[in-house]
């Protein structure tokens, strides 16, 4: 008997704990959105008061976003996420168009979006050297990133932990001064917004918006396959994660809604640092600047480490280029070759595009791939599962999937170019996927 791949594969080491895997959810979760989109929403809803309950609606389906991955991380405990449970569970066709939208729209435009955000924060034009070209800070971030996180993976991890950490205290330090002069020196807390009447149609719109902040809850299972215990461990992460980001989310728009008169928020994109402002004057502002420069610098890193492992799964199974799979590398298994194609794609679209109208088609996209790989769950049973257990796992990913594509199809219902958008990646996948077939059948 040959224990040679067996040997082998015990050697490799996993470098993600519980802590490293939840830092990475909350890196892909907080970006520059809750710092922006609550402006918007406080314009459509009329009342401060909806605005926090569409927050907390879009939090609770985000837990339950997060449940379901982390029963189906206990099914299958590979690194690979929609592309490894759409394949495995459906047809590896459909599995293979869930990895194209990732490369394509997921992870690519959600990186270069991210680097876009962190030039126009940390180095705002009115500091910018004239021979800076646009988008050159947002490149160097993402070739640096790729640089730690292909050739030296144990610092790069430690690099992503720190600025989490980083993140996260700032986020806090934020909130507690804030709330330190709860509520009488808050200027909003003094106003009244406009009696406004419900509309559920316009809080569903809110909560397509809102939503976008809430991905990356599912970050987690991309690397399954590095984590340790992953059965345990993956689940724990997702909803740890998930939870700590949304009762920030829930904090953070209290502040950024009551902070400042209705009028000076209302409809505005940078919403925290008006609040901000007029809670604190310009240090807290400028604070601010620094909380949002971090936070898509903490995007950009993890998305960096999850991307690229969907690629790699794929180049094992044989329908991506084997050049793609991952490598040794001080123990460690890397898809180094991975990570630098989606350097190469972000940087490109840094260099070349305006990503911000990408935003509604991207999450279009993403929608519709989350709500097919959570329903996995209806027709697939983890072992010693009880009918209990089952239920609840049915239940919830019920929920997840019907709100999700609710908002899918409201989002498009007005914009339908994304759905042409939407239909082209799909169409593009299933050729790119007969092509890899065919060239694998060639002698």
């Amino acid at each position: 008997m040959n224990h040679s791949a067996d040997d082998a594969s015990a050697k490799v080491k996993k470098p993600f704990g519980f802590w490293s895997t939840t830092f990475l959810v909350v890196a892909n979760m907080i970006g520059a959105g809750v710092f922006t989109t609550s402006g918007f929403s406080l314009a459509d809803l009329g009342d401060r008061e909806f605005v926090i309950l569409t927050w907390l609606i879009g939090g609770l389906v985000a837990l339950c976003g997060a449940y379901s991955y982390g029963q189906l991380a206990q099914r299958i405990a590979e690194s690979g996420g929609e592309y490894l449970y759409l394949s495995r569970m459906v047809h590896p066709l459909v599995g293979f168009v869930a990895g194209w939208v990732s490369l394509l729209a997921g992870f690519t435009g959600a990186i270069a979006f991210a680097a876009t955000v962190f030039e126009s924060y940390a180095l705002p034009e009115s500091i910018k050297p004239a021979w800076m070209q646009p988008g050159m800070l947002g490149i160097t971030v993402i070739l640096i990133f790729g640089a730690l996180h292909s050739l030296i993976l144990k610092v790069g991890l430690r690099t992503q932990n720190l600025i989490v950490i980083l993140k996260i205290g700032l986020l806090l330090g934020f909130v507690l001064y804030a709330f330190a002069y709860f509520p009488g020196s808050w200027p909003g807390m003094q106003l009244a917004t406009e009696p406004t009447e419900f509309s559920i149609s316009k809080m569903a719109a809110t909560l397509v918006w809102i939503s976008l902040s809430f991905s990356g809850f599912n970050a987690a299972v991309y690397i399954a396959g590095e984590v340790k215990d992953p059965k345990r461990t993956v689940p724990r992460a997702l909803l740890t994660g998930t939870l700590l980001v949304t009762l920030f989310y829930l904090l953070l728009n209290v502040i950024f809604i009551y902070g400042a008169s209705p009028q000076a928020t209302s409809g505005q994109p940078d919403v925290a640092a008006v609040a901000a402002k007029a809670i604190g004057g310009e240090a807290l502002a400028n604070l601010i600047r620094v909380i949002v420069s971090i936070a898509t610098l903490s995007s950009v890193s993890s998305m960096l480490i999850a991307g690229p492992r969907v690629y790699a799964k794929m180049a094992d199974d044989g329908v991506f280029p084997r050049w793609f799979q991952a490598s040794q590398r001080q123990g460690f298994e890397v898809p180094v070759k991975s990570i630098w194609l989606q350097v190469v794609l972000a940087c490109i679209i840094v260099y070349f595009s305006n990503i911000k109208d990408q935003l509604d088609y991207l999450g279009f996209t993403l929608s519709v791939s989350a709500a097919l790989t959570v329903a996995c769950i209806f027709w697939t049973q983890r072992e010693s599962e009880t009918w209990k257990d089952r239920r609840l796992a049915i239940s919830i990913a019920a929920v997840y999937v019907a709100v999700t594509l609710g908002l899918a199809v409201l989002s498009v219902s007005d914009r339908p170019l994304q759905l042409w958008g939407f239909t082209a990646t799909i169409f593009s996948g299933v050729i790119l996927y007969s092509g890899m077939k065919w060239i694998g059948r060639r002698p």
